[in-house]
């Protein structure tokens, strides 16, 4: 009788506590704060300050080359719409027509892009691909040039990579782009023909010759289309620059190019 009368008062203890004290909690996708209750109200994934680390940027990237000008230079400039960098002005074009992107590789859209990728944090996947749809809209909106393309083509993983990752994540932020702006994912217009040592274990001068002969496009699948070819982060931007030129080469009658993040 008294074990059960204490089995009695535990349960009745453990509702009480539950009623007091919310059991399941609201918390960040992003930084795993609590959120705030208009936050979960509204059915954010992120709380408020996470969303505002990965609003699109004010200032324009460089459409040549994707970097972003100094903060004091666009403030003083109040610059808005893409204008090319100096270094693009002076140097060899790139072999893509625009570069759309999100933010540079810092703060907030880094730490979720490594998460995501090499931590497993597939939770981050859909405000990733908001962050991928966003530097696209915003594309359309800022380069009068630029016209919805034919298909998005993500830069492809080598298969032995492929398979230790579980996923390539350039295909997978492209999905909601793809969904909302009825434009075709065409993985298998480029493919990864030669296994390479990860691009960010080379030094700059290293990274164009290791990615060379590495990818091969189908023509039957690229020739007379615009494409849009899609990747999480762009640095020296050698991996974009051979991707682009093997479309090019397979008769793609245009590439442009959408990263998340520049570094």
């Amino acid at each position: 009788m008294g074990e059960s009368n204490m089995r009695e008062k535990l349960r009745h203890f453990l509702r009480s506590l539950g009623r007091a004290v919310p059991l399941a909690e609201s918390r960040c996708a992003g930084c795993g704060s609590i959120k705030r209750m208009h936050d979960a109200d509204h059915g954010a994934s992120q709380c408020a300050r996470c969303q505002a680390a990965l609003a699109p940027q004010d200032s324009a990237a460089c459409p040549g080359c994707g970097q972003y000008p100094p903060a004091s230079q666009a403030i003083s400039t109040g610059q808005a719409v893409p204008t090319l960098c100096g270094e693009c002005r002076r140097g060899t074009a790139r072999p893509w027509s625009l570069v759309l992107v999100h933010g540079p590789y810092a703060g907030t859209l880094k730490e979720h892009i490594l998460s995501y990728k090499f931590n497993a944090r597939l939770d981050l996947g859909r405000r990733l691909q908001e962050c991928a749809l966003a530097a696209y809209e915003n594309g359309l909106q800022r380069h009068a040039d630029m016209l919805p393309p034919d298909i998005i083509v993500p830069v492809p993983l080598h298969r032995a990579r492929l398979v230790g990752r579980g996923f390539n994540q350039a295909r997978e932020i492209s999905r909601l782009l793809s969904r909302r702006a009825a434009i075709p994912i065409v993985q298998e217009a480029l493919e990864r023909v030669r296994r390479t040592i990860p691009q960010m274990e080379l030094a700059r001068a290293e990274r164009a010759v290791n990615i060379r002969g590495a990818f091969s496009a189908r023509r039957n699948l690229v020739e007379g289309k615009s494409v849009l070819l899609v990747d999480d982060i762009m640095t020296t931007g050698s991996t974009l620059e051979e991707c682009a030129r093997v479309l090019l080469g397979a008769g793609a009658r245009r590439v442009d190019v959408l990263i998340l993040a520049r570094a």
